[in-house]
């Protein structure tokens, strides 16, 4: 069996059903689809996207890409995409499986495997020619599923392989980059962190920019010119991606969910929320709820 088909052996062994699913490991999730989906706007944490069969199609603006099991994604930041499921069916389901990068960890590889400087005229989103030996490593991952007890030793040192094998791929420049303290990258990533820890609250730009180590203006021009959006915009994302987790797998209304991520007008709420999902908030939770698998995994 080839290294491929062996993961998706794995990972379908695993997600029985359509939907994405969290793990005994916090860094990967397993994702099952079992029809084409929607386009779905979802943030991106900085991962590795290995899909193990099917296809998907992921933007940011005007930008698209596509990955299936001969191609893997690579999101270096944690990004705004909108997600769509290209090619699934029950006998043939999409499966996934996401890691998400311990930029910690990564940071102490660099130390001890060196290397050349960072540059910062890469792509922070980019699809890559599937590595067998990073297949393998996935592999032997979610393999450990199978062996819980394992997961406490070896999971740190399978994750400590695959990082490896990414920082010596093609686009080590960048994860070098995005790890390396002082860089742009880095200093938006924090941004991004911060933005993120208080999206449901009113943010300073001022205040973003000190924790980033920015001025206000170098802020507004990198973080726009990584992420498609200014600072603000951004939050709205998070807003509206949250009120929607909340009317989808709490029951919330949609004035409820509003007012729970930060808005004080329903009619503001509503209007947004359209522009960004296609639809206002009953009409598109009324849609998901007829295919939740398909509309809202990643």
């Amino acid at each position: 069996m080839d290294r491929i088909a062996g993961l998706a052996t794995v990972i379908e062994r695993h997600v029985v059903e359509a939907g994405m699913w969290s793990t005994a490991m916090p860094r990967l999730s397993l994702i099952r689809a079992d029809a084409p989906s929607t386009p779905t706007p979802a943030v991106y944490e900085a991962s590795l996207c290995l899909i193990a069969q099917g296809s998907k199609v992921v933007s940011i603006g005007e930008h698209s890409v596509v990955y299936d099991a001969a191609h893997y994604l690579l999101v270096s930041v944690d990004l705004p995409l909108v997600g769509t499921v290209i090619d699934a069916s029950p006998e043939r389901p999409y499966l996934c499986c996401k890691i998400d990068l311990d930029l910690a960890m990564l940071a102490d590889l660099m130390v001890s495997e060196g290397g050349a400087a960072p540059r910062s005229d890469l792509p922070v989103l980019g699809v890559y020619p599937s590595d067998p030996d990073l297949i393998d490593a996935a592999c032997r991952l979610v393999g450990l599923l199978d062996r819980p007890e394992t997961i406490r030793a070896l999971a740190p040192l399978i994750e400590r392989e695959i990082l490896y094998r990414l920082l010596i791929g093609p686009h080590g420049a960048m994860l070098r980059h995005v790890a390396t303290a002082g860089s742009r990258l880095n200093q938006v990533s924090r941004a991004i962190a911060a933005i993120r820890r208080r999206f449901d609250a009113p943010i300073r730009i001022d205040d973003v920019a000190a924790e980033a180590g920015m001025s206000p203006s170098s802020l507004h021009a990198h973080f726009k010119a990584i992420t498609r959006m200014t600072p603000l915009e951004y939050q709205k994302q998070l807003r509206l991606q949250e009120a929607r987790r909340l009317m989808v797998a709490e029951g919330a209304t949609a004035s409820t969910a509003g007012f729970a991520v930060g808005y004080e007008s329903p009619s503001q709420f509503s209007r947004e929320y359209r522009r960004l999902f296609g639809a206002p908030p009953r009409t598109d939770i009324e849609r998901i709820n007829v295919a939740p698998a398909a509309s809202m995994a990643l």
